[in-house]
């Protein structure tokens, strides 16, 4: 069974201390929390870049593609109208509505994208519960941590590091 401990640190170079600590002592660190964005720590923590602007992408173009084909078929196949003997598949008049749909569709598509991949909406965690978590958009830095084996290492190696408080996670 995987053990999940929740550290508490002061500040962003603690928070570094303990990570280094908790990977050259063999364990796996899950997660981290910063009240801002600190360089370099999701590649510390092996996270991969996000794919939100390749779903922004696909969702634009595929809507924008998919506009486009649907009023040339209806100017062309389903409904033609010769107006003035111009030509009927006439591709500078069906710009504008894929466009404006093909740029609304990315900016849901990157929404969506977004919230699956921050994992909302999550109504209830186990953190939530931990007293003091709410600091962690303030000033406090927070780290998970699991181990396979029993968690005395890596609470010691956690509050070794620097951490004012360690606590142990509850699996729902």
């Amino acid at each position: 069974m995987t053990a999940q401990l929740l550290a508490e640190f002061r500040d962003a170079e603690a928070l570094r201390a303990g990570l280094q600590g908790v990977t050259d002592a063999g364990h796996a660190a899950a997660e981290a929390f910063t009240p801002y964005p600190i360089e370099g720590l999701a590649e510390q923590l092996g996270q991969e870049r996000s794919r939100i602007r390749i779903a922004m992408l696909a969702s634009g173009l595929a809507t924008a593609a998919f506009a486009f084909a649907l009023q040339w078929y209806s100017a062309v196949i389903d409904y033609p109208i010769n107006s003035g003997g111009r030509p009927l598949n006439s591709w500078q008049v069906f710009l504008l509505v894929p466009f404006e749909v093909g740029i609304f569709a990315a900016a849901l598509g990157g929404v969506i994208a977004f919230l699956r991949s921050c994992r909302l909406p999550r109504l209830h965690d186990a953190l939530f519960e931990i007293p003091g978590f709410e600091r962690a958009t303030q000033d406090r830095y927070f780290l998970v941590a699991a181990c396979e084996t029993a968690s005395g290492d890596l609470r010691e190696v956690l509050r070794g590091a620097g951490a004012v408080n360690v606590t142990e996670l509850r699996a729902p």
